[in-house]
């Protein structure tokens, strides 16, 4: 049997806030293993300015940010979904090795192969550097 991550397309718009809502559960967990899960063995990435093919290179990318990223947390919003085609738009906060934090905000478009896992993403992502009394989002 095929593996599969409900809810499945194609999405109505309680599915997409369900799937919206699973990413940032899986992603707040930091846990590369956990999260690679959700995407095809294929998967194709964009992340800013890296490529990645795979879930082996999504795990290994991921182990590597959250390394970086400390005490990394994410909200993640609906903005628009179709078919097999949802679309996000999100922010997070974390902090660098020398204490500082950051705000990240983004955009992804995500494509889902009909088992419901995540074939391609694709992420646009600022940073703006923020004072520890300027977070947000809590831990």
């Amino acid at each position: 049997m095929a593996e599969q991550r409900p809810p499945l397309p194609p999405f109505t718009e309680e599915t997409a806030r369900a799937k919206v809502q699973a990413a940032e559960d899986a992603w707040n967990s930091r846990d590369p293993e956990r999260v690679s899960l959700a995407y095809t063995v294929d998967s194709q990435w964009r992340n800013r300015d890296v490529f990645l093919k795979g879930r082996d290179e999504i795990r290994e990318f991921l182990r590597q940010k959250w390394a970086r990223e400390l005490d990394y947390k994410l909200r993640k919003e609906l903005w628009a979904f179709t078919g097999n085609r949802i679309a996000v738009r999100f922010e997070y906060e974390s902090r660098d090795a020398d204490g500082q934090w950051w705000r990240s905000y983004g955009n992804e478009q995500w494509e889902f192969d009909e088992n419901g896992l995540m074939a391609r993403r694709y992420a646009s992502i600022n940073d703006l550097k923020i004072s520890s009394g300027e977070r947000r989002i809590a831990l």
